[in-house]
């Protein structure tokens, strides 16, 4: 005997109970989504129990150990961010159809680009502003493999990333480049030591700070004979471990600039210890880009 399905039809009041799912998932509990949805604890706590009821599971756990999802509330959440791009999608392209732009447009950044002079990422926001005024935009900044995750899967539009392995299920639009040098802080042996007394040994010998995941600085610092011994997962925390001097580590030129006008960053053998990133916005191959992303695309294409 076929077994019927518990859920049947998705309503809306289906949909909004998961979009308060979503936003508790994404404030990481009942108290910080408050604030994002603009309605009580206990009325955020009534739609999760209906949504659970609604639903035949238990999605999360909640008392005094804090705020955990079940297994069952991992993999729903996982199909509402599905289902909800899939939606965002969907108004897109009848918008395409009446040939408005309006809806939201999320853009995923990697970090420490706004300082870059060859980064023109504020110019294409004005121009995609002025064509698109009602276009509501939602900027991020996430980790390179973060960033082609959720690209991907539907959560970003658009993301800005340097280049490393390139995927066939993205497509890439070349924007700008950012100049990168091996840095140390005030009390490492590299800081007051000539480039003349300094060999390639001893800075590979070096205590060296790499990012964990994969990304350019991890493709040159394997080609350059550098080994890890400290994890980053972004640019400010690198600096952070190359200012306390025990480490070198890779930062952008553009963003080292005034710790080295401080004197309290030096770049080290940077003739040698030294790469340029290529960065370029990426979106997915399919569906093809809707009239909101193509025309921040455009604009970010122009810009640069």
């Amino acid at each position: 005997m076929k077994r019927k399905a518990l859920l049947g039809n998705v309503t809306d009041n289906d949909l909004r109970l998961l979009r308060v799912f979503r936003a508790v998932i994404t404030c990481g509990g009942f108290a910080a989504a408050e604030l994002e949805l603009n309605i009580n604890r206990s009325t955020i706590s009534r739609h999760i129990k209906d949504l659970e009821t609604r639903l035949g599971m238990t999605l999360c756990r909640r008392g005094r150990g804090g705020f955990a999802l079940t297994e069952e509330g991992v993999r729903v959440h996982a199909s509402a961010i599905k289902l909800m791009s899939s939606l965002e999608d969907f108004q897109h392209e009848v918008d395409d159809l009446h040939q408005r732009l309006t809806g939201s447009l999320s853009i995923a950044l990697f970090d420490k680009t706004a300082t870059n002079p060859a980064c023109r990422i504020y110019q294409a926001l004005a121009q995609f502003d002025q064509q698109a005024p009602a276009v509501h935009p939602q900027l991020s900044v996430e980790p390179i493999n973060a960033i082609e995750r959720g690209v991907m899967e539907g959560r970003f539009n658009i993301g800005i990333i340097p280049n490393h392995r390139p995927s066939s299920s993205l497509q890439y639009y070349g924007l700008f480049e950012e100049q990168m040098f091996l840095y140390c802080g005030r009390g490492h042996p590299c800081f007051e030591a000539a480039p003349s007394e300094l060999g390639l040994e001893q800075v590979r010998d070096s205590k060296y700070v790499g990012i964990g995941y994969h990304s350019p600085n991890m493709e040159v610092s394997r080609q350059l004979g550098q080994t890890r011994d400290a994890t980053a997962y972004d640019q400010e925390a690198v600096a952070h471990l190359v200012l306390s001097g025990r480490y070198l580590g890779y930062l952008p030129e553009h963003y080292a600039v005034g710790f080295v006008a401080a004197d309290t960053l030096r770049p080290v053998l940077p003739g040698h210890f030294q790469y340029v990133c290529e960065f370029s916005a990426i979106a997915r191959r399919a569906p093809p880009p809707s009239r909101i992303v193509k025309t921040m695309l455009d604009a970010l294409i122009a810009a640069h």
